[in-house]
């Protein structure tokens, strides 16, 4: 039993402890993801709001959400158990941060927003139905390849970052050129196949009948990538608008 997603680990469910009551099951695990969805639209909608309606503090409120919702991620992975509680805060956060960047890119690029949210729930339901019918499947050979490429972007946006603390920027892969497209083109390819991973991971852990709180702890996992997926598609088409 494997996952290479980071946040969803295998070993998450070996060491889980024995449920008490009823374990975690598959529907579960959907009815919190849509939970948590549902707390990063509302929260996304206000801090959209807050930058929509032109007020001084949407950004205190994106960089508030950035930081606690990643504070909330960390304490989710290394404590699962945590999850009923941390997994909304991490939803609520990302939220008011995804509202307040997709606010300002839009006002750039009218609609463009809307149009990320559409190609990211497009690409879940579609990649969800392709799993479902067992055309693509988490075997051994996919998932050392998802991991490995994973790792390589986290690997570049690191580089990136720390250059760019000593003002050296990295050329090509963030702008609008070519280059810059097809790096976008596979990071979203990444994103995408680790939804596999996520789907793969509720299955493996329902069936091993891993504790209730698990559900939070999937679902929590699987809005990270989606999280992921939207900003990497949201970069794809501020750089294909870029070339109009």
């Amino acid at each position: 039993m494997t996952s290479d997603n980071p946040i969803l680990k295998s070993e998450v469910i070996v060491n889980a402890p024995s449920s008490v009551g009823a374990p975690m099951t598959v529907q579960g695990a959907v009815q919190k993801t849509g939970i948590l969805l549902s707390v990063v639209s509302i929260m996304a909608s206000v801090g959209w709001s807050r930058f929509k309606g032109g007020h001084s503090d949407g950004v205190f409120w994106m960089i508030a959400g950035l930081v606690v919702g990643l504070i909330a991620a960390i304490a989710t992975s290394f404590k699962p158990e945590w999850s009923p509680v941390s997994a909304p805060i991490y939803a609520a956060a990302e939220g008011l941060f995804l509202g307040g960047v997709s606010a300002t890119i839009d006002m750039r690029f009218p609609g463009i927003a809307l149009q990320a949210v559409m190609l990211t729930f497009g690409t879940l339901f579609g990649l969800l139905g392709a799993y479902r019918m067992g055309w693509i499947r988490a075997t051994e050979k996919f998932r050392a390849m998802v991991v490995a490429g994973t790792m390589a972007v986290a690997l570049v946006y690191l580089v990136t970052m720390v250059l760019g603390l000593f003002g050296v920027q990295v050329p090509f892969i963030h702008s609008g050129g070519t280059i810059g497209i097809l790096f976008s083109l596979v990071v979203v390819g990444l994103a995408a196949m680790n939804l596999v991973l996520d789907f793969d991971f509720i299955e493996q852990a329902a069936d091993a009948q891993a504790p209730r709180y698990m559900e939070w702890y999937a679902a929590f996992g699987l809005m990270v990538t989606l999280v992921w997926l939207y900003m990497e598609i949201l970069k794809l088409l501020v750089k294909l608008a870029d070339r109009r």
